[in-house]
């Protein structure tokens, strides 16, 4: 019977990390790229203060991965859990109405903070209380909370505008606060996580790690034009109309329902090396696919693929920091993920900056796509040369 209890415990905690990676990261950043053009459309804002608040979003993130874990040293992680998912809640409320640039340039910072601090805590806070052998399921259970988000926004958000942009964001602040309400007792209860600095500066990186932490950056660099312009290239730049915007959108969220399952399998299959390498190779033509061939097509392909990267590229990283970190001691390879998911999050918040900023002087959708692959390429050759180096080391 304790058993039975114990595992029931288990599975409310995974049910609350999916609920938390759904709101923090599959809602809150990701249902604002099918509201851009409907933004736009309305009159809120102009396209590139539009996407300014996008930017906006992926720098709240890197500050919520930044003090994640500082915050949850000094509260217990499930009241910080509860605490970025209401604020992530009060963000939709809060934009339900034309208010002035800098109140939303607030709100969707904010928005991002909870999703960045959900990001870094919900998987380290669950996967503990986990059996080892179920720890990889669960993972990727908790990782699956990004993709149903995204294919939640691409639905909902449509069917919502019909009735009003004010609307569109109180129902989704009303999904948001249902799944707050669900995970809210499932947290494990504990004192607060851990902090060990001394874990980040002891032993230095190898060559490798330091490569792998730029890789990672520039892979997020690569993301970026898909994850901020993609709805909004296919309803304005192509003049497909914003119901056609979203279901590209849905598609990237099938593919990042897919992603996290596909890239562990292929881990498995051949390495976390060679699998970080396949997947830069593989998002690299995925995101050029717009610049080039914008047909019907080919953006089902660059939409699904480059929606599976997203989330299926995190286990890859992950594995590959262990895989590089043989004989370390837990606390070490926790530090260089976290080192790890903060270069992820600075390169999408400069990108997302600089790509917005490109396209405000520009509006140029093909020159995002092809930077975007510039990108992956690079990480791709870098990879390349850090391996050899590891060889010949």
């Amino acid at each position: 019977m304790h058993h039975e209890a114990t595992s029931v415990g288990v599975w409310r905690a995974i049910l609350a990390g999916l609920c938390a990676s759904l709101v923090g990261i599959g809602l809150a950043r990701f249902a604002y790229t099918p509201l851009l053009p409907a933004l736009i459309g309305a009159g809120w804002f102009d396209p590139s203060d539009a996407a300014y608040l996008g930017a906006a979003n992926l720098a709240g993130y890197l500050a919520g991965a930044l003090l994640g874990r500082r915050m949850a040293g000094w509260f217990p992680a499930a009241r910080v859990l509860r605490a970025m998912m209401l604020l992530a809640t009060a963000a939709f409320f809060a934009c339900a109405g034309p208010w002035p640039f800098l109140w939303f340039f607030f709100w969707r910072f904010a928005a991002g903070f909870a999703g960045g601090a959900l990001m870094v805590l919900a998987a380290p806070t669950v996967l503990p209380h986990v059996p080892p052998a179920r720890r990889g399921l669960a993972g990727g259970a908790i990782f699956t909370g990004v993709g149903l988000g995204i294919a939640a926004s691409g639905t909902l958000v449509p069917l919502l505008l019909r009735v009003g942009l004010t609307l569109t964001w109180c129902g989704l602040g009303a999904l948001s606060l249902l799944l707050t309400v669900l995970a809210w007792s499932g947290w494990p209860e504990g004192g607060a996580l851990p902090v060990r600095p001394a874990a980040l500066s002891a032993p230095h990186p190898g060559p490798a790690l330091k490569a792998l932490y730029v890789v990672y950056g520039l892979d997020a660099v690569g993301l970026v034009p898909h994850m901020v312009f993609l709805v909004d290239f296919v309803a304005r730049g192509l003049g497909r109309g914003l119901a056609t915007g979203a279901h590209y959108w849905v598609l990237f969220g099938v593919g990042a329902l897919l992603g996290p399952v596909l890239a562990g399998h292929l881990a498995d299959r051949i390495g976390f090396r060679l699998a970080v390498r396949s997947a830069l190779l593989l998002q690299a033509a995925a995101v050029a696919l717009p610049a080039l061939l914008p047909g019907a097509f080919w953006l089902v392909v660059s939409s699904l693929v480059v929606g599976a990267s997203v989330p299926g590229v995190v286990p890859l990283v992950l594995g590959r920091v262990h895989e590089l970190l043989p004989h370390a001691d837990p606390a070490r390879r926790a530090a260089a993920w976290s080192i790890a998911t903060t270069a992820f999050a600075l390169g999408q918040a400069a990108a997302a900056y600089g790509l917005s900023a490109l396209f405000a002087r520009s509006g140029d959708y093909a020159l995002l796509f092809a930077l975007g692959a510039a990108a992956l390429v690079l990480a791709l050759l870098l990879d390349l040369g850090a391996t050899r180096h590891e060889r010949t080391a």
